[in-house]
């Protein structure tokens, strides 16, 4: 019997073979879209997955209040480690602190890379779960020995065994490799993580790590646990939640909040707003989700649509099967079985669609997802979802045609009813309200994302380069390397900072000031630059004067920005000092000799932070900034600045970043999101239109002889592509009114998250139905002008 079904289904689909490939590919194109959702939405959700202890790992958070606004973050000060060793040591099975992932440069004879790594404690390699290929797995037990990654060792040694040899980091100080461990997947935390030196060579480097052992109001480094199994992170948290206000009174007026943020939250709810959490990238699952349900919605409309259409055409194929015995059950069967082979069909072509498409989303999506061949849960939960899709796709036409009355059927009295095609023109509306909705969302995320790019940056990003600079050699040669490079001809000018142009790496406090208001709390942005900062990154002054080199009294001198002029409440800032509030051990106090236009450096969506540009006396720098010259090619001057740049350090690699290509990358995740949503609206738009085409064909085929009468009784082309495209127009119309508020209040509702957000304009809204009925037109002219040029003596000729 089932086989008799299937071979019945085949015939069917082939007799139409038009119909046919209409309602495969549609099917396929919303399959394939929602398989590589769904393959998207898996690597989100098992991101960590690498870590076998994953669910009892996590990071140490704090949360401080300045002026009534609370900050959240992963920064935390180094005395809490010993803290929570000592006084909380049931809680915890590990505890590891870590430096921040940072780039080394890593010499083995000839060969002199960049990678970056971090410092961390000895249970590093349990605590990674890292698979050791060579070597030992306890191998940062020596203060000089370093891990690398299997990537890092081969691009160092390529066929040499690395373990025992010795490599030199940064050219500061020698290293012995101790072991070699896999690298770590890409949709995990540390994967980045090419080397690990022992946190004890990190100490033993730096004097101010070393000064910062007792100081709990240094946040700079980051402590990472794994709980004990009789607890839960709850627990912990509220055990710890007050250790750093206990343990030290000076830090108390920030209201220092500890607590455990579990890994499982690292990737997808990591986002804080005032103190609490408010989810993350979570929010681009459930829309990705909601987007990959609704797409493949839209292709089962289409089926159910081109199916009862053509019921009429069925209707005595039907009667017949009634007459001579069939059950309606068995009726339901056989369209359902034809139901699933389309979705049959349609799942294997989406699957190469998917194969096809992979490399490309991967590179859109910054991912490295790959099909999962070998997955036996994939292709249970594939077969799942092809019955679901049969089941959604083919019931509403299973019972609708296996309802027909067989004696209507026969007599030739069978109507299909006024309202037959009332659910035909709701499952045309639901579609085409979808479409428009998709349409208007995306036009409104990428409205953000150019207002956020239209926003004046503050300084001239185009033209600038930065060259990192995390050597000792680079020490004491600022002037030398200024001068060689002004010198060459490729660079117009030069300055160093101790962040780089698109970043704030340090915030301080501890300040006063005249006028500053009692409880007054400072959070400020630090950078450490040299005396032609503002001149080579074109920062306005709009008050007082730019540093110079012929006043002497400039080491003690400090620009602020405007939104830090109106932080301190300064009317008239220039002249005015900031003074260290440490009594016991002050620095001397800065003097503001100017005030320069606000500049982003961190999230262009979010306002400017008051910040402070202070003379770097200590060659304090981290980053060359180099202004290029500009009638010059951007290659050639590069060209010029390596040979400039390995002459005198001939040792390290030379590295450099365009500064507008570093700004770019601040848009990079809204940028992603609204490509991956403009496809999957396009794609949207065109299943709609698959299926708005495969009705209009069908109805220009029932009308034909209609159409034939009217053109003989003088109907000219207009009026039939009138008659036929009127109908549909009115649907969508319906759809674009529907589709409107709902867009406007979950994108209104989006837009609220940024502070700077362009606001919405009626004209969005117009230009997405203009766009849609234009579509729509479109899609039915084709097939209602190629029904009214058909010659009349054709379709007339049977009567």
């Amino acid at each position: 019997m089932i086989k008799n079904y299937f071979k019945i289904a085949w015939r069917n689909l082939l007799k139409n073979k038009g119909y046919s490939i209409i309602n495969v590919g549609g099917l396929a194109l919303g399959m394939a879209v929602t398989l590589i959702i769904g393959l998207w939405i898996y690597d989100e959700l098992t991101y960590n997955n690498y870590y076998g202890n994953k669910d009892k790992i996590a990071q140490v958070f704090q949360s401080q209040t300045f002026n009534g606004q609370t900050g959240t973050g992963p920064a935390i000060p180094l005395p809490l480690e010993p803290a929570l060793r000592d006084g909380y040591a049931d809680y915890f099975k590990h505890i590891m602190m870590s430096s921040w992932t940072q780039d080394s440069y890593i010499k083995y004879k000839e060969s002199n890379i960049s990678r970056p790594g971090n410092y961390m404690q000895p249970i590093a390699p349990e605590f990674l779960n890292l698979e050791i290929l060579k070597g030992e797995k306890e191998g940062l037990r020596e203060i000089n020995s370093i891990m690398l990654s299997e990537s890092t060792a081969n691009a160092l040694f390529g066929d040499e065994d690395p373990i025992g040899k010795v490599v030199k980091i940064s050219n500061q100080y020698d290293l012995m490799v101790t072991s070699v461990y896999k690298d770590i997947p890409f949709n995990n935390a540390f994967h980045d993580t090419d080397y690990i030196i022992p946190w004890d060579n990190y100490v033993a480097r730096w004097e101010w790590i070393r000064e910062s052992l007792d100081n709990w109001g240094n946040n700079s480094f980051q402590l990472f646990v794994q709980i004990a199994d009789n607890t839960t992170f709850e627990n912990v948290t509220n055990a710890i939640i007050d250790v750093k206000k206990n343990a030290d009174e000076e830090v108390e007026e920030f209201n220092p909040r500890i607590f455990l943020l579990p890994m499982e939250d690292w990737h997808l709810r990591s986002n804080f707003e005032n103190g609490k959490q408010v989810g993350g990238r979570i929010k681009y699952v459930w829309l990705f989700a909601i987007i990959g349900f609704f797409v493949l919605i839209l292709a089962c409309i289409n089926f159910m649509n081109l199916s009862t259409a053509r019921s009429e055409k069925r209707a005595k194929e039907v009667g017949i099967r009634k007459s001579i015995g069939s059950q309606k059950g068995q009726l339901v069967y056989q369209f359902l079985s034809e139901s699933f082979l389309v979705v049959l069909f349609a799942f294997v072509v989406a699957v190469l669609i998917v194969l096809l498409s992979l490399n490309g989303f991967n590179e859109l999506a910054r991912k490295e997802i790959s099909f999962p061949w070998q997955n036996a849960n994939f292709w249970l939960i594939s077969l799942g979802f092809v019955l679901f899709t049969a089941l959604l796709a083919g019931s509403y036409p299973a019972l609708y045609l296996s309802s027909f009355r067989p004696v209507e059927v026969l007599k030739g009295t069978f109507q299909t009813g006024k309202y037959s095609g009332l659910p035909r023109k709701i499952l045309v509306v639901l579609q085409f309200t979808v479409s428009v909705a998709f349409i208007i969302g995306t036009f409104i995320v990428m409205q953000q994302i150019n207002h956020a790019k239209n926003r004046p940056v503050g300084y001239e990003k185009e033209g600038l380069i930065q060259i990192p600079t995390f050597a000792e050699e680079f020490s004491g040669k600022t002037d030398l390397m200024r001068n060689e490079f002004i010198k060459s001809g490729a660079v117009i000018e030069m300055a160093t900072s101790s962040s780089p142009t698109t970043r704030i790496w340090s915030n301080r406090s501890g300040f006063t000031w005249e006028g500053k208001p009692e409880g007054f709390q400072e959070d400020l942005a630090w950078t450490e630059v040299s005396s032609e900062y503002a001149k080579t990154l074109n920062l306005k002054i709009v008050e007082g004067r730019d540093f110079s080199r012929e006043f002497a009294s400039d080491s003690l001198g400090v620009l602020i920005n405007e939104t830090a002029k109106r932080y301190l409440g300064m009317e008239n800032p220039v002249g005015k000092f900031l003074k260290d509030s440490d009594e016991e051990d002050p620095n001397p106090p800065l003097k503001i000799i100017g005030v320069v236009e606000d500049m982003i450096a961190q999230s262009p969506y979010e306002p400017v932070k008051q910040g402070v540009y202070v003379y770097d006396r200590e060659d304090n720098f981290s980053y060359y900034n180099l202004r290029l010259n500009p009638n010059k090619s951007a290659s050639q001057n590069i060209a010029i600045i390596e040979r400039v740049f390995k002459q005198h350090f001939p040792d390290i690699p030379f590295q450099y970043e365009f500064v507008d290509e570093e700004y770019g990358e601040k848009f990079a995740a809204e940028e992603r999101i609204g490509s991956l949503s403009g496809i999957f609206t396009a794609l949207a738009i065109l299943i709609s239109c698959l299926g708005l085409f495969g009705l209009t064909s069908f109805v220009a085929e029932q009308r034909t002889k209609e159409i034939g009468v009217r053109k003989v009784l003088g109907a000219t082309v207009f009026n039939v592509w009138n008659m036929l495209s009127k109908d549909f127009l009115k649907l969508v119309i319906i759809s674009c009114f529907i589709a409107v508020p709902i867009a406007y209040y979950v994108m209104n509702g989006w837009l609220q998250e940024y502070p700077y957000r362009v606001i919405l304009k009626w004209w969005i809204f117009a230009l997405a139905m203009l766009g849609a009925m234009g579509i729509t037109l479109l899609t039915v002219s084709f097939q209602a002008i190629r029904a009214a040029k058909q010659n009349p003596v054709k379709s007339l000729r049977t009567e």
